[in-house]
């Protein structure tokens, strides 16, 4: 074979079985440009130098054993010296001549790939792939170098050398000894390909399974304007979007604030800048819905083709405005996890927040706070310490290793920072802006991701617990053991915990903290005269020019991400229950709320849906749920009314939904009821006429059958039992399961008695309950629970 086969390989000659030559990310750039270009995928071709290339040269120049020189007695923990090593392999590496027959084959290649694409000398970009690169088990995220915007035989050779001396940058020797990889048993192959012009466009990172949670039945994609290094170095927080796979629609949507993006420069020397993006560009969608969908079709080919979660790089052409796959590897942090093990952080009590911004992982960190904002003071760092900073990239990770946490001012969660944080187990908050500015040297602070999307950076050094219990031996109860959720940002995590599906679902948690306007204010916005209010709302929905499609949207967004968490298991919302000092406490709500003596038992529930006063922000209540279903074909998704006094009621608040599209019946759709007031219950009969099923709110129906007012903070002082345990709730819990049973009508329940009394769940169980809905925090005690009293139950039998 002629050495210049040996030397390169073109996409159309390279496949997965071929790591060993060419590295993880070019053997699988081969793979997909040859099999998956049939299906739709498309890859830019190019061509890569082998392992046999990067061994042939350091032979011919006797580089191997000069290397070794430098290396002897190396302790890659003294970054100061692992630095200086570093810098004097790469050196001597770029002062070697390649020997001219690589050369020969090289320029050969790449008048080959620039005559493909009709171009004399083509614009390619040109990156590392080391042999042992992006292998299920280790990550090399960015360790080697890539040159972006490359043209030119000189040029590309030039950048081929760079790229070989990047093996030996200090995080990349670092990484190689923390991995047990012997240095001169890794080669390096460089892939050449042609650029695509995303700097006319966008470009930008997907996950085919979500990062924080593991959870699989989603599509994470993040996008930018501009070429994509800027996602991985965290300059720009990125737009991000998920997309359901068993449907493939997207049901969340975060748009980031674009500050710059990278395009092409004509300075050979700096082939790429950075610009400023105009305050218009900065807020706006970097990519159509119908390209995110696309995106995320073609993620789930490569996922199914490999047969594993993957990380995957794509940009989006400018000159053509086609979309193409630029990378693909192996997601190596998610897809490794013993998903038996239920590990949970918490807080045993928040404290101060000093700065916000997103969560990478669900873990707690602690410890004093060192701010380096230059890489030349990483020798000032040391172990245990949170590493507080703008941004990082690999020369960042010998300290990043032997941090207790992270703080960042710039990223998303596809940044630099964010990938190597969950790759090492450590908390991590990105994106808080100011974090640097805010949080001082010395200063003893925690970092949370345990709460959610946002991290939190506290003050102080605050304690927490860590729970683990493996789930594998978990019996499932006959007792449906649902789930109680407010919160999106909780429910792919959530999943992992053995349920069958969700019992209770807010739609309050979403409108005071995703949607935070008062769904009137929105619908009259025009007639808004109060500045203050006016500039909040357009704060919230710039993206908007129609107002009250924000409220559809946003809610739409929220039901869905936890009907997509526990699809296709039923997911039971319930419509918006707050009451009127409660709405009045949403921006703009002071105008459409009245002041009653007592909201408890006042405007709220079933009685403001048909009621003229609020019909129509209502009527925006139906759309976003008609959305979820119809749209977003999440059919599991079942809605429950509230606080419905009368029967009469409930047909009325059913005859408003079925005018806004959601008909008892149609597609499924079942609707339940409350059973939260004594009415429900003593006319039961009349109810499961009607309805659906029943959910029992412990909560209300306990202050309403024993008059006491459960906003009143404890104040009263009553003889005997004052809770749900009471003989009198009891009884009317126990008249409602006997009677859904004769009406052959669905009964669970939701409120928060099972969730802080073992025994009520097993007094539920005893009497044959279909499901008992609970907080995730006992949901593996009570099951446990309820499997003991359905044993007992089936030895008197």
């Amino acid at each position: 074979m002629p050495k210049s086969n040996q030397f390169i390989k073109f996409f159309n000659q390279l496949g997965i079985k071929d790591v060993p030559q060419v590295g993880g990310k070019n053997a699988s750039l081969g793979e997909m440009y040859r099999k998956l270009s049939s299906k739709g995928v498309s890859v830019p071709n190019g061509f890569a130098t082998t392992a046999y290339a990067y061994r042939y040269f350091f032979e011919d120049t006797g580089l191997k054993k000069e290397i070794k020189e430098i290396l002897k007695g190396l302790d890659t923990h003294n970054v100061g010296d692992l630095t200086k090593r570093g810098a004097a392999i790469r050196k001597l590496i770029i002062s070697k001549p390649f020997p001219e027959d690589f050369i020969k084959a090289i320029t050969e290649a790449y008048k080959k790939l620039s005559a493909e694409y009709g171009e004399k000398n083509l614009h390619v970009a040109v990156r590392s792939s080391a042999t042992a690169e992006d292998l299920p088990d280790a990550s090399f995220a960015g360790q080697q170098e890539t040159f972006l915007n490359v043209s030119g035989e000189k040029e590309i050779q030039i950048a081929v050398k760079k790229c070989i001396a990047s093996l030996f940058t200090g995080r990349a020797i670092s990484y190689r000894v923390d991995k047990g990889f012997d240095h001169f048993k890794i080669a390096l192959s460089v892939g050449v390909q042609k650029m695509i012009r995303a700097d006319l466009a966008s470009s930008g990172v997907i996950f085919t399974i979500d990062t924080e949670s593991g959870f699989a039945n989603a599509v994470l994609i993040s996008s930018i304007y501009g070429l994509g290094e800027n996602i991985v170095q965290g300059n720009v927080n990125p737009d991000e979007f998920y997309v359901f796979k068993p449907t493939g629609a997207i049901i969340s949507r975060s748009i980031g604030k674009k500050m710059i993006k990278m395009i092409y420069n004509n300075d050979p020397k700096n082939p790429v800048k950075n610009v400023r993006l105009t305050p218009e560009e900065q807020t706006s969608q970097s990519i159509t819905d119908e390209q995110v969908k696309k995106l995320a079709q073609w993620a789930m080919i490569i996922e199914k083709h490999y047969g594993r979660a993957m990380d995957i790089e794509w940009a989006l052409d400018g000159q053509s405005n086609k979309l193409y796959i630029i990378q693909a590897r192996p997601e190596t942090v998610q897809s490794m996890r013993n998903y038996n093990i239920l590990e949970e952080y918490k807080l045993e009590k928040r404290g101060k927040v000093i700065v916000a911004g997103q969560s990478v992982g669900n873990k707690i960190g602690a410890g004093t706070a060192n701010r380096i904002m230059n890489i030349t003071d990483i020798d000032n760092f040391k172990p245990g310490e949170v590493l507080v900073t703008d941004m990082t990239d690999p020369d960042w990770e010998p300290i990043m290793k032997i941090a207790s946490a992270i703080v960042t001012d710039k990223g998303g969660r596809t940044c630099h920072a964010a990938i190597v944080s969950r790759e090492l187990g450590i908390p991590c908050v990105v994106g808080t802006n100011n974090g640097s500015y805010q949080i001082k040297t010395g200063k003893k602070v925690t970092i949370s991701c345990a709460e959610g999307e946002k991290g939190y950076v506290y003050e102080g050094e605050l304690a927490f617990k860590i729970k683990k219990t493996n789930i594998k031996n978990l019996k499932r109860p006959k007792t449906k053991i649902m789930m109680n959720i407010g919160e999106p940002d909780m429910a792919f995590a959530s999943s992992f915990i053995p349920n069958d599906g969700v019992g209770l679902a807010r739609l309050e948690f979403i409108i005071n903290n995703y949607i935070k306007i008062h769904p009137l204010a929105l619908i009259n916005y025009s007639q808004i005269k109060d500045a203050k209010i006016k500039k909040e709302i357009d704060d919230l929905t710039s993206h908007y020019k129609n107002k009250k499609q924000y409220f559809i949207d946003k809610l739409a967004e929220g039901v869905a991400m936890i009907s997509a968490a526990f699809y296709p298991k039923d997911v039971i919302v319930r419509l918006s229950d707050f009451k009127t000092n409660e709405y009045a406490n949403l921006i703009g709500g002071t105008k459409y709320e009245p002041v009653e003596s007592n909201p408890m038992i006042g405007w709220r529930g079933a009685s403001r849906y048909y009621s003229p006063k609020f019909l129509p922000a209502f009527e925006l209540e139906c759309a976003a749920i008609k959305k979820v279903r119809d749209e977003m074909g999440l059919t599991n998704l079942k809605v429950m009314i509230p606080f419905c006094r009368t029967v009469e009621e409930g047909k009325k608040v059913m005859e408003v939904m079925s005018k806004n599209g959601l008909k008892q019946g149609k597609n499924g759709l079942e609707i339940y009821v409350m059973a939260e007031i004594p009415a429900n219950i003593i006319l039961a009969r009349q109810f499961a006429e009607i309805f659906d099923g029943f959910s029992i709110g412990s909560n209300d129906l306990t202050q309403l059958t024993l008059g006491i007012d459960r906003d009143s903070g404890g104040t009263l002082e009553i003889a005997g039992v004052s809770n749900e345990k009471n003989e009198a709730v009891k009884s009317l819990v126990r008249y409602l399961i006997e009677t859904a049973k004769e009406t052959k009508t669905k009964v669970g329940i939701c409120g928060q008695a099972p969730s802080d009394f073992p025994d009520y769940a097993q007094f539920l169980a005893e009497l044959g309950i279909d499901s008992i809905s609970l907080i995730p925090d006992t949901i593996i005690n009570t099951t446990i629970a309820v499997n003991k009293q359905e044993k007992r139950k089936k030895r008197k039998k």
